[in-house]
Parts: C-alpha cells; sequence; structure tokens
C-alpha cells in the first residue's frame, strides 16, 4: 500500500455531553510531529468522510512540500443549529491534547476561521495554528505575522485569508485553461457552491476574463449563457453562503441545484459538498475537465467512468490545496500580509503544476490523480528518509 494511502495514525470519536452530536478527530500522519487539516460541521458527517479528508490533507501537504502530516476534524451537526456554536466549543476543548502541541487546524464546511479562532481564544489557544506558532522562537511575532496575514484586505473588501483558497482554484483552472491553449474569453465554467472555495473560484475567475455561465447553491442554480454577473451576485450572499433570489436579474435562468452537473461548459468546478458526483450523475456531466474545488466531491467508481468518457479530473489535493499550502507559507515565513506577494507565489506553485498532470493525462492516459499521487508518494518517502536520518524538516521563524 502506498505510503499516503495507508490507515490513520489515529482515530477519536467524540460525543458531546450536552447534544449527544458526534465528534471526530482523524491524524492520518505525522511529520515533525505535526499534522494540519480543517475543522468541518455539517449534518451527516461521518468518521468515514473525516478519514478520507485526513488522507485528502496528507496528500496536500505532500504535493506541496509542506513539512507536516495531515488531519482533519468533523462534527456531526448543523452549523445553523442554534447550538452549533457550543458543539464546536466542547469539541474543540476535548481535542485541546492535540490543539496544543500537535494538531494545526482551520475554516472548513459550516466553520469560518472567524469562529473558530474565537472559540481557540476562549480556551486561550489564541488562534487556530497554535500547535505550530508555539514552536517558534518568538511566538508572539509569529502569532502576528499569521494574523496580519489572514487580516490583510484585498480589493473588494474581503481578507485574503477568506480568499485564498478560491484564488488557488482559479489558478488551477487557468493552468487547465493555458495548458489546453484554450482562449480564455471564451472559456465556460460551472461552479457548485459559492462558499469561501467556490464563490473565491468564481469571482477570480470572472476577473480573470472568464464567462462563469452557472453558480450553484443550496436554493438552486442561476445560469446564464453569456457569464453571469458574478461580483453582484456574490454581494447578495447572506451569512449561509444563499444568494439572494429577489435580487437575480431577470435574464438569469434559475435552475434546480443539480441542474449545475449538465451545464454545458468546458470546467466544472464542484465545490460545495463531497461526493457531489458519484456515478449515476456521471451521464449528465458536459464538462470536458473537472476541478475539484470541494474535498473528494467525486467517487472513485464516478472518476473511473468520467475517465472512460475522456473527461480528467484534477484532484482535489492538487486543486484546493492552495488555502492549505499558503496558510503554512505564511507560518514559515516565506509570505507575510501583502496580497500582491501571496497570490504569485501561490500562481506560480498551481500554474507550475498543472500541466504535467494533464501531460501525464495526454500521452499515458494517467489520470491527474494518479499522476499527483506519484509525486506525494515521493515527497512521503523523501519525508520519512529525512526523518530517519534526524534532519529537521520544520523551522518556523
Amino acid at each position: 500500500m502506498a505510503l499516503v494511502d495507508r490507515d490513520p495514525l489515529m482515530r477519536v470519536i467524540w460525543t458531546d455531553s450536552v447534544t449527544g452530536c458526534n465528534g471526530y478527530l482523524v491524524v492520518h500522519s505525522l511529520v515533525s510531529g505535526l499534522a494540519t487539516g480543517g475543522t468541518r460541521m455539517r449534518a451527516g458527517c461521518t468518521l468515514s468522510e473525516v478519514e478520507d479528508l485526513a488522507r485528502g490533507m496528507a496528500r496536500k501537504t505532500a504535493v506541496f512540500d509542506l513539512p507536516v502530516g495531515g488531519a482533519k476534524g468533523g462534527i456531526d451537526c448543523d452549523p445553523k443549529d442554534p447550538e452549533a456554536r457550543g458543539v464546536l466549543s466542547r469539541f474543540l476543548q476535548a481535542m485541546r491534547p492535540w490543539l496544543d502541541a500537535h494538531w494545526v487546524t482551520a475554516e472548513d464546511l459550516g466553520v469560518p476561521q472567524h469562529l473558530i479562532d474565537d472559540v481557540f481564544a476562549e480556551l486561550g489557544l489564541h488562534q487556530s495554528y497554535h500547535a505550530a506558532i508555539r514552536r517558534a522562537p518568538d511566538a508572539e511575532r509569529t502569532l502576528r505575522r499569521v494574523r496580519a496575514g489572514l487580516n490583510a484586505p484585498v480589493p473588494g473588501g474581503l481578507l485574503l485569508g477568506d480568499v485564498v483558497g478560491g484564488y488557488g482554484v482559479a489558478q488551477c483552472c487557468l493552468g487547465v485553461v493555458h495548458a489546453r491553449s484554450w482562449v480564455p474569453e471564451t472559456t465556460s465554467v460551472a461552479v457548485q457552491g459559492v462558499g469561501t472555495m467556490g464563490g473565491g473560484a468564481a469571482f477570480y475567475l470572472h476577473e480573470a476574463g472568464l464567462k462563469v455561465v452557472a453558480m450553484a447553491d443550496a436554493v438552486g442554480t442561476l445560469f446564464h449563457p453569456d457569464g453571469l454577473d458574478v461580483p453582484a451576485l456574490l454581494e447578495t450572499r447572506d451569512r449561509f453562503g444563499e444568494i439572494d433570489r429577489a435580487q437575480v436579474p431577470p435574464d438569469v435562468r434559475q435552475l434546480p441545484r443539480e441542474a449545475v452537473l449538465a451545464v454545458e461548459a468546458d470546467v466544472l468546478i464542484p465545490a460545495a459538498v463531497s461526493y457531489a458526483i458519484q456515478a449515476p450523475q456521471v451521464p449528465q456531466v458536459n464538462a470536458k475537465v473537472i476541478i475539484e474545488a470541494a474535498n473528494t466531491p467525486v467517487t472513485p467508481d464516478a472518476e473511473e467512468m468520467l475517465a472512460t468518457r475522456g473527461i480528467p479530473v484534477i484532484p482535489d489535493f492538487v486543486a484546493n490545496a492552495g488555502a492549505a499550502a499558503w496558510a503554512w507559507w505564511l507560518l514559515l515565513g516565506r509570505v507575510d500580509a501583502d496580497p500582491v506577494l501571496s497570490f504569485q507565489v501561490l500562481r506560480e506553485e498551481m500554474l507550475a503544476k498543472i500541466p504535467p498532470l494533464l501531460a501525464a493525462w495526454d500521452t499515458e492516459r494517467l489520470t491527474p490523480r494518479a499522476a499527483a499521487l506519484q509525486l506525494a508518494e515521493h515527497r512521503t518517502e523523501q519525508n520519512i528518509a529525512a526523518e530517519a536520518r534526524g534532519q529537521a524538516l520544520l523551522s518556523i521563524p
């Protein structure tokens, strides 16, 4: 079994004494004694889902050559539930030994960064990157750099920490466009999900001149063949990431939620929930390339079926790894609070990773996932060998 696919190092199942909700922590691997991965909250979250996500985080850190292993937290609770914040707080309190020394977490589905940081502050841990920050020679200085980076303003009135993940997905898409020699202005994109990843990707692709012809949220799909006014629509989102239908222009078609998968577009970006594209949905897909902005949105059997149809899937541990990679570059001092530098580094890293994956697909019919896993496996072997030699992989300034 490949090193990045082996069984997790640890699984923790927690039950909230107040609500009975279950929470899970899966540590897939440790590098330098650390693992990284967000904490998500959704009704129906399962241990197997969190285990898959932790494995994906281990792959992300390996592909982007980060000196840290992979982990994930998940809570089976509706984030709209009035009890949700209390459940999150009690879960993080229960996981405190890992959060204090080994697990670096962050926002994920249903848990925005400001909320998780508020809970960390209440627990006396200051910020969700605490386990890494505490290793710095000057922890206070590193904490200031992290906070400054997360809260740096970017054009559009948003914060760098909130948009960098979606920017990374957009750069992944542009990597496909460049590798395929498509003209950006005539390239069409459909995006499922308008949250941090989907909304950010749609915004930056629209800014780059691509036609975002469809966007879907929990209410339904918005479609216009000439392209949507993405910034205007995103401005109408409520705190649950749903677009106000009262402000949708009359020439925009309002379709069922699942219709986004069948839209004729060059690129389909599933950026909503895991397992959104399963075998029954494959015949509906009309895209030339799929870019996984959500975690595991395409099931393995569906991906095999898509491959037989000639539709490559850029895997999540490459496409949506921008936020995780950027967070560690911020911790390691490679980037700072300057959004221009952050965008430049992420753009260069992402654009360099896509052409080899598509070249392997074109010449060997090796799926992008298989090609990226080969890279992850090589990096993992290098990390294990370095640690066996006693070589320090992590140095936080």
